[in-house]
This record gives C-alpha cells, sequence and structure tokens, in this order.
C-alpha cells in the first residue's frame, strides 16, 4: 500500500473499481480507513480539540464506489467516538459549507470525489472551517495515516481493531443524516434574490454602499421588501448536469425562483455517465448542451463538472463560455461586487490563458491580470497571497472552469459561479440586453492546439527540466524569430513573431504523469503549424519524448 502515489496535488484519487484491464484498484478498504484515520489526527492537531469531540461531514457524488468507499469512511469515524455527519449525494462546495452553516457547522468535512476522471476512479477532497487543504496539508495526512499499521488478520487498528466487511454507507450506525444539498440550495437561492434586489437598489437609489466586494447589513431591508421569491420568471435556463451531482441546481434552485427549466438535461445521478464526461472542457459535453441550447433557446445554458466544484455556461446563441470565455465572463462579475473598492482589482488565472483575454482584462476592463500556474489551488493561493499582501484579488480562476470569489470564501464552486451568472442574465435580461452582447469584445485566437507529448523515462520530471533548458537556449539563440513571455511562473512561455506563426506557445511539465502538455495559439490561420514545426526541431532532439500522437 503506497498511499503517496494516491496524492494528486491537494487531492486523493485512485482507481477504486476493477473495471478497466491493467487499471487494478489502489482506493480501497485499507487505504480508505488509514487516509480518513490520518485526516482525524490530522483535523485534531489542527484544531486542538480530541478526537472524540470532532464534529465531521462526509458527502459524495455519483460514482458507483462512493457509498462503498462512504462506508468504510463511517466504519473508522465510529471507532474514534467522533461525531458523523452524512449528507448523501452532495457537491463539493457544499461540502465545504457544512463547516459553515449553522445548522451542522462541522469541524471538517470530506468530499468523496474524482471529478471528472472515469468511472473506474474515486478520491477524497478535505476541508476544514479555513477551506480546502493544501498539498503541503495532504501529505501530513499521509504521514498519519502510515502510522495506522496493517495487520496479520486482515484488520487495521492503533487503539481498536476494525474488520474489513464488504458494507455499505446505510449499514453503518451511528451517524446523523443531514441534508446539507437542501440547505446549499437554499443558501443559493437567497443568493440570487440579494443579488437581483441589489442591482435593482442600486438603480432606484437604494442600495447600500459596496466596499471590498462585500455588502454591508443594509441590504436585508432591500430583500426584505420582496414579497415574491419569484425573481426569475422571466427566465429560461438550460442545465447540464452530466449525471454527476449538478442537477439540484435545475430543481432545488432555479425552479424554486421561477425559472423554467425545459430543456435541461441528464440530471439524474448516474456513475456511469453515460451520455457524456462531466467536464466544462470536454469538447463533447460542449457540444451537448450547445445543441440544447440552440434547440431550446433558452436565456442561458449552465453545465457542470461531476462534483459541481466546475461550472460553464452556454449564451442564448449557442456559443460556448468556457475557456478564455468563462474567465472573462466571470471578471465581469467582480464589477458587480467591488464597483466602490478603490483598488485595481487583479484577476489571477492559470497560465494558458490568452492574450486577447489580458487584452480584455486589462483595456476594455480596466483591470489587472496576473498569469500564473495550472492548478485550481495554485491559483486561489495566489489572489489569497496578494490580498494578504495590501494588494485587492477578487478572484481566481483556472480557464477549466475553477472559479474563486474573495466574496465566497476563495472555495471554487461550480454553483455560486453559475448563480452569479444567473443574476447577470436576469439583469441584463431587464435592460433588453444579452451575454452575448456583454462579451462581444472578447476577441479570441484564430487557432488553438494543446499536445500532451508522452515522456519515455523513468525519472520523467529530470527529463522535462532538460527539454525546457534546450528551449529556453534556442529561444535566446534566435531573438529575431521568438522571444520568452515575462514574468513567468511555469514552465516556459514563448511569443512568436508575424513571420513565425503570429502567436505563442507554452511549454510546461506535469507535476504527476510523464506528460509535457505544449499549448499553442496564433492570430493566423495556419500559425499554429508553423509554431509546432519551429518547436518539433527542437524537441526531436529528445528521443523519450513523443511527438508522434
Amino acid at each position: 500500500m503506497n498511499l503517496h502515489k494516491l496524492q494528486n496535488g491537494s487531492d486523493i484519487r485512485g482507481v477504486a473499481l476493477p473495471l478497466i484491464e491493467d487499471q487494478p484498484v489502489t482506493l480501497g478498504k485499507l487505504e480508505t480507513y488509514s487516509l480518513t484515520y490520518g485526516f482525524v489526527k490530522w483535523l485534531s492537531d489542527k484544531t486542538g480539540k480530541e478526537i472524540k469531540d470532532l464534529s465531521i461531514c462526509v458527502g459524495r457524488d455519483s460514482r458507483l464506489s462512493g457509498e462503498k468507499l462512504e462506508g468504510y469512511i463511517f466504519q473508522l469515524l465510529n471507532t474514534t467516538g467522533s461525531i458523523s455527519f452524512s449528507s448523501g449525494l452532495s457537491s463539493t462546495p457544499a461540502m465545504f459549507m457544512s463547516t459553515i452553516f449553522p445548522e451542522i457547522e462541522a469541524d471538517g468535512a470530506i468530499m468523496i470525489t474524482a471529478s471528472h476522471l472515469p468511472s473506474n476512479r474515486n478520491g477524497f477532497k478535505y476541508f476544514d472551517k479555513n477551506g480546502g487543504l493544501d498539498k503541503s496539508d495532504i501529505k501530513d495526512i499521509i504521514s498519519y495515516a502510515e502510522t495506522l499499521t496493517d495487520k496479520e488478520d486482515n484488520s487495521i487498528a492503533e487503539d481498536n481493531s476494525i474488520a474489513i466487511d464488504d458494507i455499505s454507507a446505510s449499514s453503518i450506525e451511528p451517524y446523523k443524516r443531514v441534508n446539507l444539498m437542501n440547505l446549499y440550495a437554499l443558501h443559493l437561492q437567497n443568493k440570487i434574490i440579494e443579488g437581483i434586489a441589489k442591482e435593482t437598489g442600486r438603480e432606484s437609489g437604494k442600495t447600500p454602499s459596496l466596499t471590498a466586494g462585500l455588502v454591508n447589513k443594509g441590504i436585508d431591508k432591500i430583500v426584505n421588501t420582496i414579497n415574491d421569491r419569484l425573481v426569475l420568471n422571466n427566465l429560461h435556463i438550460l442545465v447540464d448536469a452530466g449525471n454527476g451531482a449538478g442537477g439540484f441546481y435545475a430543481e432545488k434552485v432555479l425552479k424554486p425562483l421561477g425559472a423554467k427549466i425545459d430543456g435541461s438535461q441528464f440530471l439524474e445521478p448516474d456513475g456511469n455517465f453515460p451520455n457524456h464526461i462531466p467536464n466544462p472542457e470536454n469538447k463533447e459535453a460542449m457540444d451537448s448542451i450547445c445543441n440544447a441550447v440552440k434547440e431550446y433557446k433558452p436565456d442561458l445554458g449552465l453545465i457542470f463538472d461531476t462534483d459541481v466544484d466546475r461550472a460553464s455556461a452556454v449564451d442564448e446563441l449557442g456559443n460556448a463560455i468556457n475557456k478564455n470565455s468563462i474567465v472573462a465572463m466571470a471578471a465581469l462579475l467582480v464589477t458587480d461586487s467591488s464597483l466602490n473598492c478603490d483598488d485595481k482589482p487583479i484577476i489571477v488565472t492559470d497560465s494558458i490563458t490568452s492574450n486577447e483575454l489580458t487584452d480584455f482584462i486589462t483595456k476594455e476592463m480596466g483591470f489587472e491580470h496576473l498569469r500564473f500556474k495550472r492548478g485550481y489551488k495554485n491559483v486561489i493561493n495566489k489572489s489569497i497571497e496578494l490580498n494578504e499582501s495590501g494588494q485587492f484579488s477578487p478572484l481566481a480562476i483556472e480557464t477549466s472552469g475553477h472559479a474563486a470569489f474573495l466574496e465566497n470564501y476563495f472555495l471554487d464552486d461550480g454553483a455560486y459561479l453559475a448563480t452569479k451568472i444567473v443574476i447577470k442574465t436576469a439583469l441584463l435580461k431587464k435592460q433588453g440586453r444579452t451575454l452575448s452582447g456583454v462579451l462581444s469584445k472578447l476577441q479570441h485566437p484564430a487557432e488553438s492546439i494543446e499536445k500532451r507529448l508522452p515522456i519515455n523515462d523513468n525519472n520523467f520530471s529530470a527529463y522535462a527540466d532538460e527539454i525546457l533548458k534546450a528551449v529556453g537556449v534556442w529561444v535566446k539563440d534566435n531573438p529575431d524569430k521568438v522571444s520568452l513571455e515575462l514574468p513567468n511562473y511555469e514552465g516556459i512561455r514563448i511569443n512568436f513573431n508575424k513571420e513565425n506563426g503570429n502567436g505563442w506557445a507554452l511549454l510546461r511539465k506535469s507535476l504527476h504523469d510523464p506528460i509535457m502538455p505544449v499549448n499553442i495559439e496564433s492570430t493566423d490561420i495556419g500559425g499554429t503549424d508553423i509554431i509546432w514545426n519551429q518547436l518539433e526541431e527542437v524537441l526531436d532532439k529528445f528521443k523519450n519524448l513523443d511527438l508522434i500522437i
């Protein structure tokens, strides 16, 4: 049992079901027991509470292995004497909110999910009251987990022996069932009502002033003047949940506020994911919702990943609002919550965002754009760091659809992003405007490609470093063709002049897989091929790098 191989940045991910040949189970009973014990020990140290005094909420997405893993978690928790809450089918952001909502106020939470990965995979995301754990926290949890020793009699223990049985969550007692998703849905409903009331009040001169993206308590008076909660009764919104955990958003958030949800698809949880991968970055998934929007002609389409920590959208014309567009959309939403802030907002994004997006953020919006690293925790932590240094960074977002707002605990919450888009859509419709209109000034590259090049070397990280070093030397030797993008925080980003592709390329190494991703964009048709051909000449010298994909 090697728990370190299960760490994927700030998450745990592994194979939970033997569905695919040559992919044996790596996240089973022993691993789940050990990691749960590690989390309990870590949380005890972090809070200063005795283990028996801790309260922990556990939830899962729609994956086939979720209930079984949930059962193993509760079996371990029961031996500790801690208070266990079961929220059943849940979203990842809601699991964090279980530490915030006064009805639960757990000390920590465990979400069973592997995001958009195939159906044989699963994993764990951990939370305390400060948010999702960092990479270093996961390492500490694994260190604690390793102290739980395997025994010859097929049980594991520290002070208590735990039999390994084929169990499900429904057979484990005691734990308290909590209807977390109802609380969370009501929370989002209220956000929509407050958001519309705030903007309506602003137009009539009744809105209290805004400071650093936060609304003061005077908004309650405006909200209380709304007798009818059907604030979305003039909107038609189509939701694609991809058979993950996001179906609640249509049924429990939008519909009770009066929205028409006709055409919404794949709302039923199904861990086989029979219709498409629940992933806003996936072309098949985005094509599916775009086609549905073109057929049903709603005001807005929304799509979530499996555990609803990511979202993207589709405008009223059926155009996808994802990747660079979802970043631009989220940046526009910042203006609705920080108008009176004196500091220039800094939008932190991942490394593969386009030059056109930078122009939109800086020239059209007057904000600053910090292009940082891939990884949702990287952009979130960077944004937090900027705020702690006295700057103002209200948004950290990846092109994958992970969006975290300062006003929302810096929680990467797809349903919260969707909620802000819903508010914007409702207000625009009152003004006779549309989402496609507000995003019309965002330009796009003529071509955009990504190559993921396998590295066939046991020490793939060091080999990738050699490749990046060689590419850097090539750039310095060809100043008439290319130049380095500076500052740059991940890999090497190269600008190609008009005669040599008129675009840019980013080469970086994967931290966890033997892969070198290469992203290329050009403002010219045919430009990405010109750029790739030049890079290929440099990369071809590395025989353990597979250029044929």
